[in-house]
Protein backbone atom coordinates (compact mmCIF):
# COMPACT_ATOMS: atom_id res chain seq x y z
CA UNK A 1 0.00 0.00 0.00
CA UNK A 2 1.21 3.35 -0.82
CA UNK A 3 1.63 5.73 1.75
CA UNK A 4 2.50 9.27 2.71
CA UNK A 5 2.64 10.19 6.56
CA UNK A 6 3.63 13.66 7.51
CA UNK A 7 4.54 14.68 11.28
CA UNK A 8 5.95 17.48 13.03
CA UNK A 9 2.81 20.16 12.91
CA UNK A 10 1.72 22.17 15.78
CA UNK A 11 0.54 25.21 17.58
CA UNK A 12 4.06 27.90 17.45
CA UNK A 13 4.39 31.11 17.89
CA UNK A 14 5.45 33.82 15.60
CA UNK A 15 9.27 33.92 15.03
CA UNK A 16 9.72 30.14 16.51
CA UNK A 17 11.03 27.09 13.72
CA UNK A 18 9.49 24.24 13.11
CA UNK A 19 10.77 20.55 11.31
CA UNK A 20 7.77 18.68 9.18
CA UNK A 21 8.92 15.36 8.30
CA UNK A 22 7.16 12.45 5.56
CA UNK A 23 7.84 9.15 5.35
CA UNK A 24 7.04 6.86 2.58
CA UNK A 25 6.08 3.42 2.55
CA UNK A 26 4.83 1.11 0.15
CA UNK A 27 7.01 2.65 -2.84
CA UNK A 28 10.83 4.08 -2.78
CA UNK A 29 10.10 7.85 -4.07
CA UNK A 30 14.32 8.46 -3.74
CA UNK A 31 13.38 8.31 -8.01
CA UNK A 32 10.67 10.98 -7.86
CA UNK A 33 10.45 14.59 -7.02
CA UNK A 34 9.34 15.49 -3.39
CA UNK A 35 7.22 18.70 -2.45
CA UNK A 36 5.60 20.26 -0.11
CA UNK A 37 3.05 22.10 -0.28
CA UNK A 38 0.10 24.15 2.22
CA UNK A 39 -3.30 25.11 2.14
CA UNK A 40 -4.82 27.64 4.26
CA UNK A 41 -8.59 27.75 4.92
CA UNK A 42 -10.24 29.22 1.97
CA UNK A 43 -7.47 29.28 0.02
CA UNK A 44 -5.72 27.40 -2.73
CA UNK A 45 -2.80 24.32 -2.28
CA UNK A 46 0.39 26.43 -2.98
CA UNK A 47 3.84 25.32 -3.56
CA UNK A 48 6.56 25.52 -0.68
CA UNK A 49 9.55 23.77 -1.71
CA UNK A 50 10.54 20.82 -3.74
CA UNK A 51 13.61 18.70 -4.18
CA UNK A 52 14.71 16.93 -6.88
CA UNK A 53 14.91 12.65 -7.14
CA UNK A 54 18.98 13.01 -7.04
CA UNK A 55 18.55 16.00 -4.19
CA UNK A 56 20.55 17.81 -5.73
CA UNK A 57 18.32 20.64 -6.72
CA UNK A 58 15.81 22.51 -4.28
CA UNK A 59 13.14 25.06 -5.29
CA UNK A 60 11.42 27.18 -2.64
CA UNK A 61 8.26 29.50 -2.85
CA UNK A 62 8.93 33.34 -2.39
CA UNK A 63 6.88 33.51 0.65
CA UNK A 64 9.23 30.97 2.43
CA UNK A 65 12.65 31.26 0.44
CA UNK A 66 15.51 31.96 2.86
CA UNK A 67 14.14 30.75 5.83
CA UNK A 68 12.91 26.88 5.14
CA UNK A 69 15.03 24.02 3.96
CA UNK A 70 14.26 20.66 2.40
CA UNK A 71 16.06 17.98 2.50
CA UNK A 72 15.94 14.34 2.18
CA UNK A 73 17.10 10.97 3.26
CA UNK A 74 16.70 8.04 0.46
CA UNK A 75 17.85 5.74 3.12
CA UNK A 76 15.25 6.57 5.09
CA UNK A 77 12.34 7.01 2.41
CA UNK A 78 11.67 10.46 4.53
CA UNK A 79 11.46 13.97 3.47
CA UNK A 80 12.22 17.01 5.30
CA UNK A 81 11.09 20.59 5.48
CA UNK A 82 12.52 22.70 8.08
CA UNK A 83 10.22 26.35 8.89
CA UNK A 84 11.89 29.02 10.39
CA UNK A 85 10.62 32.77 11.50
CA UNK A 86 7.17 31.15 11.55
CA UNK A 87 5.26 33.68 10.28
CA UNK A 88 1.20 33.75 11.33
CA UNK A 89 0.60 33.96 6.85
CA UNK A 90 2.31 30.52 7.21
CA UNK A 91 -0.20 28.85 9.04
CA UNK A 92 -2.02 25.79 7.23
CA UNK A 93 -2.46 22.33 6.41
CA UNK A 94 1.15 21.52 4.92
CA UNK A 95 1.36 18.05 2.41
CA UNK A 96 4.09 16.72 1.11
CA UNK A 97 4.03 14.72 -2.57
CA UNK A 98 5.70 13.00 -4.67
CA UNK A 99 5.63 12.73 -8.44
CA UNK A 100 7.81 13.02 -12.23
CA UNK A 101 6.16 16.44 -13.50
CA UNK A 102 7.05 19.89 -12.86
CA UNK A 103 7.62 20.48 -9.44
CA UNK A 104 5.61 23.58 -9.06
CA UNK A 105 1.91 22.32 -10.01
CA UNK A 106 0.32 20.40 -7.50
CA UNK A 107 -1.14 18.30 -10.61
CA UNK A 108 1.81 16.94 -11.34
CA UNK A 109 2.13 14.86 -7.96
CA UNK A 110 1.19 11.25 -7.99
CA UNK A 111 1.31 10.58 -3.91
CA UNK A 112 -0.18 13.02 -2.05
CA UNK A 113 0.32 12.55 2.49
CA UNK A 114 -3.06 13.57 4.67
CA UNK A 115 -1.45 16.54 5.83
CA UNK A 116 -0.22 18.15 9.10
CA UNK A 117 -1.66 21.51 10.64
CA UNK A 118 0.83 23.76 11.04
CA UNK A 119 -0.60 26.81 13.21
CA UNK A 120 1.47 30.09 13.85
CA UNK A 121 0.25 32.43 16.88
CA UNK A 122 1.18 36.05 17.66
Amino acid sequence: QVKLVESGGGLVQAGESLSLSCSASGFSFSSLTRGWFRQAPGKEREFVAAITWSGGKTFYADPVKGRSTISSDNAKNTVYLQLNSLQLEDTAVYFCAAGVGYYRSPNEYDYWGQGTQVTVSS
